[in-house]
């Protein structure tokens, strides 16, 4: 029986993730990688500013679970591995930056804690919420409304949008309990209250803490290493990368799947035994509508929401010496244009040391439904987000450089009811062997996260493979 051959679709760390577990596992397949723009990576980038190495994306993976550091190491930069030097972030709210007090994800752990952010009425409201009902869960809610029944409008506006907006730029009046803190939701069916609830997990947290396992890891250099590392390893490996080759229609044939490809008025037809896509789920609700159409209306129905990372330097000496920790957040109701601020030299030690100098730092702005804030120039964004840190921390000084980075649809939301949602998108793709979907579109939207989804869906395309095989045998 001659190799089989499998296709991904998309290039970005979901993809290569997945051709690396294709690659490196046992009897690997002839693997090709479809990716519809001109590079690799997705949403993982990087650049230099004033010669100074940057990431324009995400910038860390959770090391608390194994995927992403485990890939790291596998593809040879492990060695390359950092910790962050602090993770000290705080509030912008009013007149200065305030510190964040002990939650999960933005619920308190206690009321004593958050009277500096809420103010002493709102914390007040914090503490009666042990008084209330068991919450009892038995289905998804929505993060921010269910805080805000139990412990007040202010923890959600205060606390829970700042930390849930840093990792999906959406509404916590609409995220999902269950798929942004599936721990928290977990606890919740049986806790006698939320505040006891988010207590034991932050004990649990700390436990992990002394036991020296840190939260998040980098790569020296930007995690957007990574990306090369993957290519050069895959393409050892005989894994053939073709770039801007967009994937229009994926079709079922009697030997497997035909994926249509190329410029449309003289289309490339490819021949595969099985199929990971591994894009965003609007492509990905297109290219299957008429192979799983269950599964592509649910992935139509997946909003994204845009966002700008605004990347600056500026001379070290001019940098404030009160802006302290790693950086800090800011809740959308104090009406600021940016959402939060990373102190990269303050956050990673090899930035500091690349830096020289100079002090590098970022901002992000846009959240869902926020688009028009996008459509400024590049000029303006650098404005308003330095206009931003003036009056935060106090940086009188103009930027020395500066570098936008727009990721257009770049973060999914996770609406109540997605993790049903992704349920039925998998087994809806389950019906076709040999077909497999991941990404940051299903169950978490970190790297970390990605790999892990990555590894589920290579799972079910190699038991095809070996079905195959046997067929063959």
């Amino acid at each position: 029986m001659d190799q089989p051959h499998v296709v991904v679709v998309g290039g970005g760390i979901s993809g290569l993730a997945a051709a690396y577990a294709l690659a490196s596992g046992p009897n690997p397949p002839r693997i090709t990688v479809l990716e519809s723009s001109p590079r690799l990576g997705g949403k993982l980038a990087g650049a230099e500013l004033e010669g100074v190495p940057v990431d324009l994306g995400a910038e860390s993976v959770l090391a608390r679970r194994p995927e992403a550091v485990d890939l790291i190491k596998a593809v040879g930069l492990g060695d390359d591995l950092v910790h962050p030097a602090t993770t000290s972030a705080g509030l912008w709210i009013g007149d200065r930056i305030r510190a964040i007090p002990p939650t999960v994800m933005g619920v308190p752990t206690s009321a004593d804690t958050t009277v500096d952010v809420l103010g002493e009425d709102a914390a007040a409201r914090v503490a009666a919420e042990s008084e209330l009902p068991e919450p009892a869960l038995t289905e998804d809610v929505a993060i921010g409304r269910f805080v805000a029944e139990r412990m007040g409008s202010a923890v959600t506006d205060r606390l829970v949008d700042p930390l849930l907006g840093g990792v999906y730029a959406g509404r916590a009046e609409e995220i999902s309990l269950a798929a942004a803190v599936p721990d928290l939701f977990a606890k919740l069916k049986t806790a006698p209250s939320l505040l006891a609830a988010t207590a034991e997990l932050r004990e649990l947290g700390q436990r992990r803490a002394a036991e020296g396992a840190p939260v998040f890891a980098g790569i020296r250099g930007g995690i957007n290493r990574l990306i090369t590392a993957l290519e050069t390893d895959l393409v050892a490996r005989g894994v053939v990368i073709q770039r801007s080759a967009t994937v229009r229609r994926i079709s079922r044939t009697r030997a497997g799947y035909e994926l249509e490809t190329g410029p449309v008025p003289a289309p490339t037809l490819l021949q595969a035994d099985a199929v990971v896509v591994a894009t965003p789920a609007s492509p990905a609700a297109r290219m299957l509508a008429d192979l799983v159409p269950r599964a592509a209306t649910e992935l139509a129905a997946i909003e994204y929401a845009s966002m700008a990372i605004i990347t600056l330097a500026v001379r070290k000496e001019d940098w404030p010496s009160t802006a302290a920790g790693s950086g800090f957040l800011v809740p959308s109701v104090e009406g600021r244009t940016i959402k939060a601020s990373t102190y990269s030299h303050a956050k990673w030690q090899w930035t500091a040391e690349a830096g020289g100098d100079l002090a590098v730092l970022r901002c992000s702005v846009g959240r869902l439904g926020e688009e028009y804030v996008l459509q400024r120039t590049d000029e303006e964004l650098t404005a308003l987000a330095a206009a931003d840190l003036r009056t935060a921390v106090g940086l009188e000084t103009p930027v020395v450089a500066s570098l936008v980075t727009r990721w257009g649809g770049g973060l999914p939301q996770y609406a109540v009811g997605h993790l049903g949602r992704v349920d039925r998108v998998e087994a809806a793709v389950a019906e076709q062997p040999g077909l497999a979907v991941c990404g940051a579109a299903y169950r978490g939207v970190g790297i970390a996260a990605c790999v892990a989804v990555a590894a589920k869906a290579v799972t079910r395309v190699q038991a095809h493979l070996e079905t195959l095989g046997t067929m063959g045998r």
